[in-house]
C-alpha cells in the first residue's frame, strides 16, 4: 500500500509541535500540545496520541504513514532514546522512539533538534543538493547539525556536533548551563545577546534606547528593535555577537570544509545586522585556501514549519 505521508514532531521544553507532511515537503496539517506540564512520559504520549490521531485519521489512517520523525533535546539517533535532557520534565534515559512506535503502530526515528533541522534543510531548503554543509541554529541556545558526504555526523555515541559547546572565549568566559565556561552558546544565542547587552550597557555611560528597559528584562528582540532605530549600543552588541560567531565558524570550516554554512533560528531575523559581522569575521579568520569559497546563507525553511519539516525528513528514511 502506498504511504504518501510522514509525521514530523519537534519537542521543546515548553511545547511539542507536530504535523503531517507529504513527499513534496508540504505540511498538510499541524497541531501542538504542552510538553512541560507532563511529569510522566506515558501521560505525555497519551496526550500526544489524543491530538495526533486526529491528524492521522483525517489523512486516511496509520496505513498511509511511512514513519514518524522526532527532533528532541538530547535525542540519540542510534538508540532512539532521549538521554538526560535538562530542559525536559523526564530525567534519565527515555526509550522514546520505542514508546512512540508501540503507541501509534508506526515506525519512529529520533534525533536531536538541530540535527533534524539540518536534515530538513538538505531535503527541503537552502541546502537541497548539497552534500557538505553545517547548519547553525541560533535560538535560546546554539545548536548545530553537520552534513559530510551527504550524511549527518552522529559520531561514536550519537551526540556529535555540539558546536554550541565549543569554547569561544577561554579567559573569563561566561558560565554555561552545561557546566563549562566560555561556550559559544553563552555569546551567540538569543540569551547570549541579552547577556551581552547587560555587560555592554554596564561598561559605558552612552545613551541607548535599551536604557528605557529594566536591564534584567532586555531580550534579543529589544536589541534588534533598538538597532533598527539606529541605536549605536544595540548595533555594537550585534557586531560583538557576529565577531565571536564568525571566528568560531572559521574554526568549524577547518574540520569539515563545507560548501555552505546555513544560519537558522530567531537571531537570523536580524538579517544584515548579524550576517555582516559574521561574514567579515569568518573570512578574516579562514585559512587562505577557503577565503571567498564558503557560502554563508540564511535558512530557506519557513520558520513556522521548519521544525516539523526537519523532523519529518527523518521518517522518509524508515
Amino acid at each position: 500500500m502506498e504511504k504518501p505521508y510522514v509525521i514530523g514532531m519537534d519537542m521543546g521544553g515548553t511545547n511539542t509541535v507536530f504535523g503531517v507532511v507529504d513527499a513534496r515537503g508540504t505540511v498538510i496539517s499541524k497541531s501542538a500540545i504542552k510538553t512541560g506540564t507532563h511529569t510522566d512520559v506515558n501521560l505525555y504520549i497519551q496526550d500526544l496520541y489524543n491530538e495526533l490521531i486526529k491528524l492521522i485519521d483525517a489523512a486516511g489512517g496509520a496505513d498511509k504513514f511511512k514513519g514518524i520523525g522526532v527532533g528532541a533535546p538530547n535525542g540519540n539517533y542510534y538508540t532512539g532514546n532521549i538521554e538526560f535532557a535538562p530542559n525536559l520534565p523526564w530525567k534519565g534515559v527515555i526509550p522514546f522512539a520505542n514508546l512512540m512506535a508501540d503507541k501509534f503502530g508506526i515506525p519512529t526515528a529520533l534525533t536531536n533538534d538541530a540535527n533534524a533541522a539540518a536534515l530538513g534543510e538538505m531535503t527541503y531548503g537552502a541546502a537541497h543538493g548539497m552534500k557538505n554543509f553545517i547548519m547553525i541554529t541560533l535560538g535560546t541556545g546554539v545548536g548545530s547539525g553537520i552534513i559530510i558526504d551527504g550524511k549527518l555526523v552522529y559520531g561514536n555515541d550519537g551526540f556529535a556536533g555540539e558546536l554550541g559547546h565549543t569554547t569561544a572565549i577561554r579567559e573569563d568566559g561566561r558560565l554555561c548551563g552545561c557546566g563549562k565556561s566560555g561556550c559559544l552558546e553563552t555569546y551567540c544565542s538569543a540569551t547570549g545577546v541579552a547577556r551581552s547587552a547587560r555587560e555592554i550597557l554596564g561598561s559605558t555611560t552612552k545613551d541607548s534606547l535599551l536604557r528605557n528597559i529594566p536591564v534584567d528584562d532586555i531580550t534579543s528582540k529589544d536589541v534588534f528593535d533598538a538597532a533598527i532605530e539606529g541605536d549605536e549600543i544595540a548595533k555594537e552588541i550585534f557586531e560583538y555577537t557576529g565577531k565571536i560567531l564568525g571566528q568560531s565558524l572559521a574554526d568549524f570550516v577547518a574540520f569539515s570544509a563545507p560548501e555552505a554554512i546555513i544560519i537558522f533560528g530567531g537571531l537570523s531575523k536580524a538579517g544584515d545586522l548579524i550576517m555582516n559581522p559574521i561574514r567579515e569575521n569568518m573570512e578574516k579568520n579562514l585559512l587562505p585556501l577557503w577565503r571567498g569559497k564558503i557560502k554563508l546563507l540564511f535558512s530557506d525553511l519557513k520558520e513556522a514549519d521548519a521544525a516539523v519539516l526537519g523532523a519529518s525528513s527523518l521518517a522518509w528514511e524508515l
